[in-house]
């Protein structure tokens, strides 16, 4: 039975140097032992005088290298206590230390290499193949080769063999060159697997501690796990990275789909902790890849969505929460620099530690261009936009435009509502701060509203309104892109779009919200079953929704009753008044025109349309106006009423004929 290095003897520092016996040397005396009449038949071959040198080295008098072996494994040099603990840990047989040894020792010493082909001639080749190894074997009764090829080391892919056409004893065998390189403590990627440093992102000190106590959980058990799910993959890998380093390893991130040879050999010899990131759909469950031989914590990165276990272990989930405001404000404090920026940011913004971070990058490239020593307000809101990726853009569609109060033509009560929305969205952070356990209990920070009106009457506009008031990007989510025939793709979809909104904190707007929240049928056939759980989970998923949704829709009756309980607000949007329409002609006409007072109060008296309508009315005559190089006409107008009564189907009033 091998022994690894104790504490003593690395406290003791022993064999500093490189020492004249190591298990190389063993490894090559082994070959040695086997043809010593050879070799010192002609001692003066190079690849003669290599062996026999090693052979004397450790067996000078023919003692038995094997036992020697064993004396060895008590006091070794400290280049060889890698490979010793990882046998100590794997249960490896000496003869797979020393195939491992010697397998490894070509790929950094030619010599080594040369003097391998020479002995395995007519073979050929410079890496050992299985008959040689099977020479190290101490007791060749034990059918050597066998043992070696279903061996924890041919398991766990620390030894690889090649040629699968070549019979047994002839196929070559290797370490992969990550193993190798992690012997002699030096880092290289092995294939599928990512070494990093992680994003550098500043997390909480609430974060920090907790990733702290997640990390003495999981040392004090047995093959556990924890599930870490975020929107944010950058936040996740800081994470991962506290967890990792409060348990004195670093983390090395996996592919779940694949297998990687040695990859258990290499996370033990470099203390490595492994990570999965994860993107789960709804409903969907995954189980993290077996790792043979490896008891250590294992790490899942996901969003909201989908469930992961660990075969034969259990896994822990911590779903990362937004920062409280002083944390936020600690954090925005360092990025910004300016304590009442900082305040301001944390409060009206649930912004998590990552967000923050990537902002604070893309404001100072922002503060760069313009000239400004110092971040603000406007570098942050630009970065805002600027920064959305990952992709956000392939499933809604950006409205960058600010809208301003003037652009804004509403009614009194109209205007108060959207207010008192915009109020809403500002304090959702801390609105049940103090409240009682009634309104405490199950509330979530997302604010959801339906706008409801005919075609046209600024329900689009008043959410673009709403975003700039808030300072927050607004996204239209493209319903083309959305949803799919193929069962399960549409939710897929909208799980990707709402955790990755979540992450940014942009406004969502849905518009023709009804086409996917729309009312539950009967289930008379098998579609009807598949819209009904689409409804189910998108009702129960923007309930949980972090952040600010609104939709629109021309009929609050078309929704699920289910989910008007879930909306906080519900805004309807009537057709203008003449009062308001009069509004609308003069804002929408600007100053490029030569209607007098009297034409406009006509128009706003007799049209009886909505905003959207009278735009089009109005680009409609400025195209005429330009075509002839001039300011908009009344008969520039009537012309564009025309072509619009025409689209709707509907006669121009006949007062506005005959004028």
């Amino acid at each position: 039975m091998t022994q690894a290095p104790t504490t003593q003897q690395a406290q003791n520092g022993l064999r500093e140097e490189l020492p004249p016996v190591t298990l190389r040397t063993y490894a090559l005396a082994g070959i040695a032992s086997r043809m010593l009449g050879a070799l010192e038949a002609q001692p003066d071959r190079p690849e003669h005088a290599l062996l026999l040198h090693a052979y004397h080295l450790v067996d000078p008098h023919r003692e038995g290298w094997g036992e020697r072996l064993v004396a060895y494994f008590q006091a070794s040099a400290r280049v060889d206590w890698p490979l010793l603990r990882l046998a100590k840990t794997m249960a490896l047989s000496d003869a797979e230390i020393l195939a491992i040894t010697l397998a490894a020792a070509v790929e950094d010493d030619m010599m080594i290499g040369r003097t391998i082909a020479y002995v395995q001639a007519p073979i050929g080749g410079s890496r050992p193949t299985m008959s040689l190894l099977a020479t190290l074997h101490s007791d060749p009764e034990h059918a050597p080769i066998p043992s070696l090829v279903t061996g924890p080391a041919m398991r766990s892919g620390l030894l690889v063999m090649g040629d699968e056409h070549l019979p047994l004893p002839e196929r070559p065998v290797r370490v992969p060159l990550a193993i190798c390189l992690a012997l002699h403590d030096r880092d290289a990627d092995l294939s599928g697997a990512t070494l990093e440093p992680g994003p550098q992102i500043k997390l909480p000190a609430a974060i920090e501690e907790q990733a702290h106590r997640q990390a003495l959980a999981l040392s004090q058990a047995t093959r556990g796990g924890l599930l870490i799910r975020t929107g944010s993959l950058a936040e996740g890998k800081a994470v991962a990275v506290a967890v990792a380093q409060a348990l004195q390893r670093r983390p090395v991130y996996l592919d779940p789909t694949q297998t990687l040879p040695g990859l258990v050999p290499w996370l033990l010899l470099r203390q490595l902790l492994p990570v999965f990131p994860l993107e789960l759909a709804p409903g969907e469950q995954r189980t993290l890849p077996a790792l043979p031989g490896y008891t250590g914590p294992v790490l899942a990165i996901s969003g909201p969505d989908g469930s992961v276990e660990r075969a034969g272990a259990t896994l822990y989930s911590w779903t990362l929460p937004v920062p409280e405001r002083r944390d936020r404000e600690a954090l925005w404090l360092g990025v910004t620099g300016d304590a009442e920026l900082a305040a301001d940011l944390a409060r009206h913004h649930r912004h998590s530690s990552g967000r923050i971070a990537h902002l604070g990058q893309v404001a100072q490239h922002e503060a760069q261009l313009h000239g400004r020593a110092r971040l603000t307000a406007t570098d942050l809101r630009a970065a805002a936009w600027a920064s959305e990726g990952g992709g956000l853009e392939g499933l809604a569609q950006p409205l960058p435009q600010p809208i301003l109060d003037e652009a804004l033509t509403l009614d009194a009560t109209l205007r108060r509502e959207l207010e008192a929305l915009v109020q809403r969205c500002l304090v959702r952070d801390e609105l049940v701060t103090d409240l009682g356990l009634a309104a405490t209990s199950r509330y979530q920070p997302g604010v959801r509203a339906l706008f409801v009106g005919p075609s046209g009457t600024g329900k689009t506009l008043a959410a673009g309104w709403l975003a700039t008031h808030l300072g927050l990007p607004l996204y239209r989510v493209d319903l083309a892109s959305v949803t799919s025939k193929y069962i399960g793709e549409t939710e897929k979809n909208l799980a990707q779009l709402l955790a990755r909104a979540e992450q940014s904190e942009v406004v969502l707007l849905f518009d023709e919200a009804d086409s996917l929240f729309g009312k539950r049928t009967d289930v008379q056939q098998a579609n009807d079953r598949f819209a009904n759980a689409q409804t189910n989970y998108l009702l129960q998923r923007i309930e949980s929704y972090d952040g600010i949704t609104l939709l629109t829709s021309n009929s609050r009756g078309r929704f699920d009753p289910a989910f008007s309980r879930r909306l906080d607000m519900i805004i309807d949007f009537p057709m203008p008044e003449p009062e308001e329409r009069r509004d609308l002609w003069l804002n929408h006409l600007g100053t490029g025109h030569t209607l007098t007072g009297q034409q406009i109060n006509t128009l706003a008296a007799l049209v009886d349309m909505a905003g959207g309508h009278i735009r089009n009315v109005v680009l409609a005559g400025a195209t005429r106006a330009r075509a002839n190089d001039r300011l908009i006409t009344f008969d520039d107008i009537l012309d564009g009423l025309t072509r619009e009564y025409k689209k709707l189907g509907q006669q121009m009033p006949i007062e506005l004929v005959s004028v």
